[in-house]
């Protein structure tokens, strides 16, 4: 019987529940991460990962943990991810393991992991493996790795969502409690929607992007998936935190939270400025997203879209895809054809920009920022699809980059307009694929939205859909 992935919070890895069963002493770390290995061998789907940590590696790790836990009940409660497994986007770095980006020319052995792994490691989480994406995370898709595409676990002929596609598949079929992606067009959030999981895109400069293969470097993010907002917020408040040798990493403010979270205002684009691309059951399904927001407590205020639009649509149509050129120039310049076709067509776009071209965008930006700004005097948080739809493999295939486009409609503008934003499962269409909302802040919003997530599943329509895992 294949594993079930239409639920990732039935699959007995949410990070509360398995501390309270690390602290009475009912799981061991050792016990968890057999489960999790069998899970793992089970999911027959080779696409989903493009290296794992060696078994015995992993069977050590948690062996010693759970030996450390016997000997000291005590250490549960001080490493707040205890024995939690994850799994990495394999564009940020673990000690001993290949990076490749998605790209086997590209790949090299980090001898030190990416600092958000070691924060989360010396906290006790078990790292797992690295997981498929986009090929140098250029894509909102989940289909140009030469690795494959890895399987949406609710119905294969669709796409799984990118740049982080494995990672977003990993914690839907249940085979970690979170993982780490990254997000500069919406790539943690998009795959989130498409997967039935939260996608947490934090502020950018809240985690460190140091050992992080970098997509735009001045926009990048990294991303955490998991079953709650709940379990995502346990991972951010280990995650987050100032790293004095990565240039762009920024001190969060002392307090992160609205100071009343039981009423808030959202905004949401007048009905001629939301598009859903012909999808009628996404559509309603976002209505219906709307009314459990109000459910909760939100007031609905329509608001401009046109400076978010607009925003987005400089993240490939402006210089900011010149920023792309940092991490691939020199492969693209010696192995052009180690990239995939429509990777290196996006990539090489960067070098018509000029740095008149690059003042000219941000004079643009900074108007457009603070055009965003009045947007948002009137409200707590903006309330959008995800993704107004989703299409099928073959789709993607015959049209890419136009599609890839509609995709990143109501993502691409978040890192350029400095905001924080959550992707939140919000029901399912009747042929079972899940539709996603997401919800965006100012910088430095997270605790505020990640209360909202919480609030918002206890009386979202959230119930599991069926689906083909063929």
């Amino acid at each position: 019987m294949p594993v079930s992935a239409l639920d990732p919070t039935t699959a007995g890895l949410e990070i509360a529940s398995l501390r309270r069963a690390f602290l009475n002493g009912s799981l061991s770390a050792a016990e968890l991460i057999d489960r999790v290995l069998a899970r793992v061998a089970e999911w027959a789907d080779p696409a989903l990962w493009i290296s794992r940590v060696d078994e015995a590696t992993v069977r050590r790790r948690a062996s010693a943990l759970a030996a450390a836990a016997k000997a000291d009940p005590g250490v549960v409660a001080r490493l707040p991810l205890f024995g939690i497994p994850f799994a990495v986007k394999d564009n940020i770095d673990v000690a001993g393991i290949p990076t490749t980006a998605a790209c086997p020319a590209f790949a090299y052995t980090p001898a030190q992991s990416a600092p958000v792994v070691e924060r989360l490691t010396a906290a006790g989480a078990v790292p797992i493996g690295k997981t498929n994406l986009d090929q140098f995370a250029t894509g909102l898709v989940g289909t140009r790795s030469p690795y494959g595409v890895p399987r949406n676990p609710f119905d294969a002929r669709y796409i799984p969502g990118g740049s982080s596609s494995g990672s977003a598949v990993a914690v839907a079929a249940g085979l970690v409690s979170f993982a780490l992606g990254t997000d500069t067009a919406g790539s943690g959030r998009v795959p989130a929607a498409f997967n039935n999981v939260v996608g947490l895109k934090p502020s950018r400069g809240l985690v460190s992007t140091r050992g992080v293969v970098p997509a735009c470097r001045s926009l990048d993010c990294v991303s955490i998936f998991a079953p709650t907002a709940a379990d995502a917020f346990a991972v951010l408040e280990v995650a987050a935190g100032f790293d004095p040798d990565d240039p762009l990493s920024r001190e969060a403010p002392a307090a992160m939270a609205k100071p009343d979270g039981s009423s808030f205002r959202f905004g949401v684009p007048a009905a001629r400025d939301l598009e859903f691309f012909g999808d009628h059951d996404a559509e309603q399904l976002f209505a219906a997203a709307l009314a459990a927001l109000e459910r909760i407590g939100g007031t609905m205020v329509e608001i401009g879209f046109a400076p978010f639009r607009d925003a987005g649509r400089l993240l490939y149509d402006g210089p900011w895809v010149a920023e792309r050129l940092e991490a691939a120039e020199r492969l693209l310049n010696e192995q052009p054809t180690a990239l995939l076709p429509v990777t290196r067509a996006i990539i090489e776009r960067g070098r018509s920009y000029s740095a008149l071209d690059a003042f000219r965008a941000q004079y643009e930006l900074a108007m457009l920022r603070r055009e965003a700004e009045r947007e948002f005097a009137g409200i707590d948080c903006l309330a959008l699809p995800t993704a107004g739809t989703i299409y099928e493999i073959d789709a993607i295939a015959a049209d890419p980059v136009r599609l890839n486009g509609n995709l990143g409609l109501y993502t691409n503008f978040a890192n350029l307009l400095d905001l924080s934003a959550i992707a939140l499962p919000a029901g399912f269409r009747p042929n079972g694929l899940p539709f996603g909302i997401s919800l965006s802040a100012p910088a430095f919003g997270e605790q505020f939205l990640l209360d909202l997530g919480a609030r918002y599943r206890e009386v979202g329509n959230l119930s599991s859909a069926g689906g083909s895992n063929d």
